[in-house]
């Protein structure tokens, strides 16, 4: 089997992973067919045997000379190591071998390519912790211009470093402190000897110890064949034997794409598999964009997005109103879960200062009983962040695709650090699964050949898009006096914009990032990005006001929505309304809701008004009448209104809902 991918032009080849369920398996030396509990079984004992190896690797050489000398990429002879990390441990001279038993090369060689991967990867962690102690400020929390450029140059790299990686490294390091009344020598001895998971990763292996053959009848399975041992200390060669295992792919995988050598793992008492392919994809280009969707961050929603067009004289138009991705139920039901945990932690704390090192059976079993809820609760939690940040990736991505995009501009908001909005809403702004949603973003948006690029978010939702003036943030359009941060309206009587703060903000991220694509750059994660600002491309980033008729009519509701018509019955009953025995005049029934009731399930108050946007009166978010059968009132949310005094120019001033 070819692990070439042929590419045509204009393609790129992209590797990604798919996991699939290993159910079963076939033993070939003996016929017998192997059931889930005894395949589990048996690549347990041969994770077992690697995770051995991996953890005598690390913690033999879990120090700054070695990682030192890994990391400078040449040997002792002055040759250059090889990229697979077992070959280049093999030219260290690094190896282990477990006492007593049998193993092949093969599962030496995935021992290494565990270990040398795990050393590697240390030795990025371990340059900016040496940066931070190097440089250790009179008061870590809150380091001054200074300090901040200080630190910043005693890290490779550090100009251009997210300064919410160095806080965070700061504030492990003050931990530290506390707990041994020193700082720490370096990341050695501040992170400790890592675990090791228990894996195998059969790409370090060859036909010796593994294949894997798709099918040629159903390009939907293939067949992945291994040696797994017999017993848990193999003594001879012969306790070790081949097992097939076929394997169903997720329907993600294209029928075309190149099968690689997966990676196991066991979890929950089953065995999956990390299956890596290959398949060509259009090629994300970095510039040359001239339609671009923006995504901003938003306080009252998740996702704000909008398409903007480069046009040839340069003027940048935008692709109607935008739109809003909500997800007000999930946010709710992820916060309660929040609560929910630490209330958990906090009662299992307490328990576990009443036991105190004392022998207490009841509340021994009551602690454990705690900590396999947070357990569950935690693993909730995981499950709906993920889902979340696969539901809004790809509604952007789908937005993308829609609009004709060829890029995607993000906000940069790795930095970023929620303060001055209560501690309620600081709290759930840290915890959104932005991070995740980037990363969904990315994989989904390469299938396209979209290219997703983030931009520095300063003044994103501070400045006009249409003037780059200033704007003032107020609660409500109805209400342009109440200070908030809503509702944006231009100052600059030219200009004259209003809309919403988050509709605002994509729209100066996507012409920012369209005015500055001669500056994205590609980083050492293979993510494009823009660094910083130049004053001289943002001077043009500015967006032009439609000019439609369709667009500058007035859509208020002064008036009838439908057409004058000769209809031979009217549209609401003339009848007067059911007399009730209380003697007031009574209401026609709503639908199914039941008439023998003293108070209806409405959903929205009596008195509401068209100010839509503006602060309800009934408290809190109580979903009684849809619950009941009285409609969706409670869930619906109006577009902002068009008010009369809005000049026709403020064509954008809508929000799309």
């Amino acid at each position: 089997m070819s692990r070439r991918l042929p590419l045509a032009e204009g393609e790129a080849s992209r590797t990604v992973c798919a996991r699939s369920l290993v159910r079963a398996g076939v033993d070939e030396e003996t016929g017998e067919v192997l059931s889930q509990g005894v395949l589990v079984q048996r690549v347990g004992w041969c994770a077992d045997l690697v995770a051995g190896m991996v953890g005598a690797l690390i913690s033999e050489h879990w120090n700054t000379a070695d990682v030192e000398v890994l990391a400078c990429g040449v040997d002792a002879g002055g040759r250059k190591l090889p990229s697979n990390a077992w070959m280049a441990l093999r030219r260290l001279g690094w190896a282990t071998a477990p006492e007593g038993v049998k193993v092949n090369d093969r599962i030496a060689r995935m021992a290494q390519e565990q270990a040398g991967r795990a050393l590697r990867s240390v030795k990025w962690r371990a340059d900016v912790t040496a940066g931070v102690l190097a440089t250790w400020p009179a008061e870590p929390r809150h380091r001054t211009h200074a300090e901040w450029e200080h630190v910043r140059a005693s890290i490779p790299g550090g100009r251009h470093l997210p300064s919410s990686l160095i806080e965070g490294r700061t504030r492990q390091v003050v931990k530290f402190r506390a707990a041994h009344g020193r700082l720490p020598v370096d990341v050695f001895e501040l992170e400790g000897v890592p675990k090791v998971p228990r894996m195998l990763l059969l790409a370090a292996c060859d036909k010796q110890q593994a294949t894997i053959e798709r099918s040629e009848t159903n390009r939907g399975r293939v067949l992945l064949r291994l040696q797994l041992p017999t017993r848990p200390d193999p003594r001879a060669y012969r306790d070790w034997t081949w097992v097939e295992c076929p394997i169903i792919l997720p329907p993600t995988v294209p029928p075309g794409a190149v099968l690689h050598l997966p990676t196991l793992r066991i979890a929950g008492g089953t065995v999956y598999a990390d299956l890596a392919y290959s398949h060509p994809v259009p090629e994300a280009r970095r510039a040359g964009h001239t339609v671009a969707l923006g995504v901003d961050w938003g306080v009252n929603t998740l996702l704000s997005a909008g398409a903007l067009r480069l046009d040839k004289d340069g003027r940048i138009t935008a692709l109607g109103a935008g739109a809003q991705f909500r997800a007000a139920g999930v946010l709710a039901e992820q916060h309660r879960l929040r609560r929910h945990s630490e209330r958990l932690h906090a009662k299992a704390d307490h328990y576990a200062r009443l036991l105190g090192g004392r022998p207490d059976e009841h509340l021994t079993e009551q602690h454990e009983v705690l900590r396999s809820e947070i357990r569950l609760v935690s693993q909730r939690r995981q499950n709906l962040n993920n889902a979340l940040a696969w539901a809004a990736a790809r509604w952007a991505v789908d937005q993308a695709i829609s609009a004709r995009a060829t890029v995607i501009y993000l906000e940069d908001l790795r930095s970023m650090e929620a303060r001055g909005m209560g501690a309620t809403l600081n709290t759930r702004l840290s915890q959104q699964v932005c991070g995740k949603i980037s990363d969904r973003m990315r994989h989904l948006a390469a299938e396209h050949g979209v290219a997703v690029v983030t931009v520095p978010a300063r003044n994103t939702s501070k400045h006009c898009p249409q003037c780059l003036s200033p704007l003032r943030h107020r609660k409500a359009p109805d209400k342009p006096t109440v200070a908030g941060w809503k509702w944006a309206i231009c100052p600059n009587t030219s200009c004259g914009w209003q809309g919403d703060r988050d509709h605002g903000a994509w729209r100066r991220i996507a012409a920012r990032g369209l005015t500055h694509q001669g500056k994205t750059v590609t980083d050492k994660t293979s993510e494009m990005l823009v660094r910083s600002v130049v004053d001289t491309l943002e001077a043009g980033a500015v967006v032009t006001p439609s000019t439609s008729n369709a667009s500058r009519r007035d859509r208020s509701k002064t008036g009838p929505t439908r057409p004058r018509t000769s209809r031979p019955a009217p549209r609401r009953r003339r009848a007067p309304s059911p007399i009730r025995p209380h003697g007031r005049a009574g209401k026609r029934p709503e639908g199914h809701a039941p008439t023998d009731r003293t108070r209806l399930p409405r959903a929205a108050h009596r008195h509401q008004g068209v100010n839509t946007i503006s602060t309800p009166t009934t408290a809190g978010h109580r979903p009684r009448g849809a619950a009941l059968g009285a409609g969706f009132h409670l869930n619906a949310h109006a577009t902002p209104p068009r008010w009369e005094t809005i000049p026709e120019t403020r064509s954008d001033s809508g929000s799309l809902s």
